[in-house]
């Protein structure tokens, strides 16, 4: 069965005044329908850029190559009003900081019911068009009345109380917790196949965190939605996916499924970032292990492999271009010449 989404040697650069910055390199994964793939790195590691991507919403100065298929659909040959169609109805996106994302003058079920008004349309014949146009013409599929009745469902299914009130509250108005379930609600509202949820649960206490990933996981089997799960928190990750990718510097460096990746990392990197996680079992007594450097920054990526300069397995080929995604294991890739050639 064909993947729902399958982006393959997707390639981001971003004009700059010296050269081109390269904020993506050679990043391939699928999801398929029903599934939930879990995106997680540290900030500025070229996650929410890939989003960004999927839905064509880069600014113009980013050049994309490699392909995006959405249902065999290759999203970076669509033309514009192709993507219109495809952002809400076929893929949404929740953003991570709703308070931005959100309009701050207008009701929020205002702002969901444009959401269903901006897909529920049809086109028509009107042959009283002015010379010039192609005689077709668009005229809402629903009412207003209509929207907005589905915009209070949608508060309801995310489990806002009185909805009907709250939908005629703005942004400020509402808790933090509540504005991430509008976004939720506004992502959901026209029952699309994929969602991605980049940092759903940034800026939200523990206890509301928990809530908004139960709500995520109840919407994922109520309307069999697929999801792409950014985050930066492994513990969240691993909570939801089922399968994973680690991301690094703008490249993928391990994929493969949630329980593989976190039972047995392969990645230098993987590794070190589960050895800074405590745990019930960590010895107190001891400080937690960090990745020893920094990350380096986008504008001055080492020629191979970047994890290479922080390494403690480097050998020489990693300073020469970057290793390829190696299977260490059915289904478990990770992109370090030293694993790679422990496996064989």
């Amino acid at each position: 069965m064909p993947a729902l989404l399958d982006v393959r040697k997707l390639n981001i650069e971003f004009a700059a005044a010296q050269r081109p910055v390269t904020a993506v390199c050679d990043v391939s994964f699928q999801i398929g329908a029903g599934e939930v793939f879990g995106l997680v790195g540290e900030s500025g590691s070229g996650k929410s850029v890939t989003a960004l991507a999927i839905l064509r919403l880069l600014p113009p100065q980013a050049r994309i190559s490699g392909s995006i298929l959405f249902r065999g659909e290759d999203l970076l040959a669509l033309p514009e009003v192709g993507m219109q169609h495809i952002r809400g109805a076929g893929i949404s996106m929740i953003f991570q900081e709703p308070m931005t994302a959100l309009n701050p003058v207008m009701r929020v079920g205002d702002q969901i019911a444009e959401a269903v008004l901006a897909h529920e349309t049809r086109q028509r014949h009107n042959r009283h068009l002015p010379r010039g146009q192609d005689g077709q013409g668009l005229r809402p599929g629903v009412s207003r009345a209509e929207a907005w009745r589905r915009a209070v469902e949608a508060l309801r299914t995310v489990s806002i109380s009185d909805a009907d009130h709250r939908a005629r509250d703005y942004p400020h108005q509402l808790s933090g917790g509540q504005r991430q379930r509008v976004m939720i609600a506004m992502a959901v509202v026209n029952r699309p196949p994929l969602l991605i949820a980049d940092e759903p649960t940034t800026a939200l206490d523990v206890t509301v965190q928990a809530q908004v990933l139960d709500l995520l996981g109840e919407l994922r089997e109520k309307f069999s939605l697929a999801m792409l799960f950014i985050s930066h928190d492994l513990t969240v990750v691993s909570r939801v996916a089922h399968r994973m990718a680690v991301m690094y510097a703008g490249s993928l460096v391990e994929m493969g499924t949630a329980q593989d990746v976190f039972r047995h990392p392969a990645h230098p990197y993987t590794r070190g970032l589960l050895n800074s996680v405590p745990t019930l079992r960590t010895d107190r007594s001891r400080p937690l292990q960090a990745v020893e450097g920094t990350v380096p920054t986008m504008g001055a990526l080492p020629p191979g492999c970047p994890f290479e300069p922080r390494c403690a397995w480097r050998v020489e080929s990693c300073s020469a271009a970057l290793p390829p995604l190696a299977e260490v294991a059915p289904g478990h890739l990770a992109r370090c010449p030293v694993v790679a050639r422990e496996v064989r």
